[in-house]
């Protein structure tokens, strides 16, 4: 079996870095159920690939099975298909060959592991349990792009129909250690099995590479199923763990850490800055049906409300908490019912694909996507602009730059607590056009709040149109 890993990161060579594996060398690992082989097929400034094939043994491990007295004198203990596709074997060789890179360490360069990197991943052949749907279940919320072949039982007998066998590529914007983490807890979930004894051991695996992504994931009770290999009071604790280890009021902080934002930018008044600019934007688009993604505590429908402009106003948000306080300060129950059925508030996220979200003129995303993490951008730039598509999109974030202006506001901090980056005028434009242009939009920026010569707005806007 053979997983390749790849970046067209400038410049790309870097990755032996991460891997901790010479590009100019081939490396070979002994492991308990055979061997690992890691080279590099392609090492250049603007595109390196780093393989690692796994030559498993299946005598031997029939042999060790023996000693330790499991085994069934079948010859399904010889023939089976363990020895030649991606399974928990992988996930292993995975955690012992890319340990590091797995744990985000780069001694020499560890700025560089918590970069945010254009990955690709392959995978030959890879066992999709439940076909390719489920293999867009599992990767989709993440922010992965998918190509699936699909392999036949037998290329000979094409009536016998198609093998549960793909060749899958996979591509992402993230940092080297989320996607390893992803494939070394999904490659066995997508096999439903796995090699070896499961024990309340792999509930802590599954936790700690399952830390930042699967308490939120939408199919988090299948893969800790499927993980678990079906084993019901392990699934069991380890759901229940993931929503302990979860912040234990994260809609509480959510509204802490949004009200000291604000307490930063007060004496600038951005906030109903940026809802006139994101409001005037809208009426010089004639939008009509208009979503609010992100809308917390409704300001921005509060204020789009009294205007006729607007026939129908969506907003939506992951937080419970958020959402029932928008219900109050909106008091949609004492609205004449004109205006109050122009207004839907739903519970949601803006990383996962939703089906509601499709149809609309406009989209306002407003100090938004500063709060995900960068490996989740993937996926809420496809669930707006492939799957929702606006014809309108409005995007506002901070500018970093403009931050040593606020006196309060200690030197390297974000203004939120809660942000996971901010971005300078230049790393907006760059992953602004890239997205662009990718998606089929044109995008212009206009500046929010007073413009510093030196640093620019403290809020930067980009209007994507198509």
């Amino acid at each position: 079996m053979l997983l390749e890993v790849a970046t067209t990161h400038n410049p790309a060579t870097d990755l032996g870095y991460l891997l901790h594996k010479h590009p100019d060398r081939s490396q070979s690992f002994d492991l308990s159920f055979g061997r690992a082989h890691v080279f590099y097929p392609e090492a250049t400034p603007k595109r390196c690939a780093a393989a690692m094939v796994l030559d498993v043994n299946p005598v031997g491990l029939v042999q060790k099975s023996r000693r330790f007295g499991a085994h069934d004198q079948s010859l399904a203990e010889y023939i089976n298909d363990r020895p030649y596709v991606a399974s928990s074997f992988l996930s292993v060789a995975i955690a012992a060959v890319y340990g590091s890179a797995l744990a985000g360490k780069s001694e020499e360069r560890p700025e560089l592991a918590e970069t945010t990197l254009p990955l690709s991943t392959r995978i030959v052949p890879l066992p999709c349990r439940g076909g390719e749907e489920i293999l867009h279940r599992l990767f989709d919320p993440l922010g992965y792009t998918i190509k699936a072949n699909q392999y036949p039982l037998d290329e000979a007998f094409p009536e016998w129909g198609s093998s549960p066998y793909f060749s899958v590529e996979l591509g992402i914007r993230a940092r080297l250690r989320d996607l390893l983490a992803h494939l070394y807890v999904l490659i066995p979930v997508l096999d439903d099995n796995k090699h070896y004894w499961v024990s309340e051991a792999e509930i802590e695996k599954l936790l700690r590479h399952g830390r930042g992504w699967l308490p939120d994931h939408p199919e988090r009770e299948l893969i800790a199923e499927r993980y678990l290999k079906h084993q019901r009071r392990l699934t069991s604790v380890a759901l229940s763990r993931l929503l302990e280890e979860d912040q234990p009021d994260p809609d509480a902080m959510e509204l802490l850490h949004a009200q000291q934002e604000q307490d930063v930018e007060s004496h600038l008044g951005l906030g109903e800055r940026r809802m006139r600019a994101v409001i005037e934007a809208l009426k010089q688009h004639n939008a009509r049906r208009v979503l609010d993604l992100g809308c917390g505590e409704g300001r921005l429908i509060q204020a789009m409300l009294p205007d006729k402009a607007f026939e129908e106003i969506v907003g939506m948000d992951v937080s419970h908490r958020a959402l029932e306080v928008a219900r109050a300060h909106l008091q949609l129950d004492k609205l004449p019912p004109r205006v109050r059925n122009k207004v839907r508030l739903l519970l949601g996220s803006v990383v996962y694909r939703d089906d509601r979200l499709g149809g609309f003129d406009a989209a306002a995303i407003v100090e938004v996507i500063e709060h995900l993490d960068p490996f989740r951008l993937s996926a809420f730039e496809r669930t707006v602009f492939e799957y929702a598509k606006p014809s309108l999109v409005l995007l506002t974030t901070p500018n970093a730059e403009y931050n040593v202006r606020f006196d309060h506001l200690p030197e390297g901090h974000f203004r939120h607590k809660d942000h996971r980056f901010e971005w300078t005028r230049q790393q907006f434009r760059d992953w602004a056009e890239s997205l662009a242009n990718r998606f089929g939009y044109s995008v212009r920026y206009q500046p929010i709040g007073p413009e510093d010569p030196a640093v620019g707005p403290p809020t930067q806007m980009g209007v994507f149109s198509r």
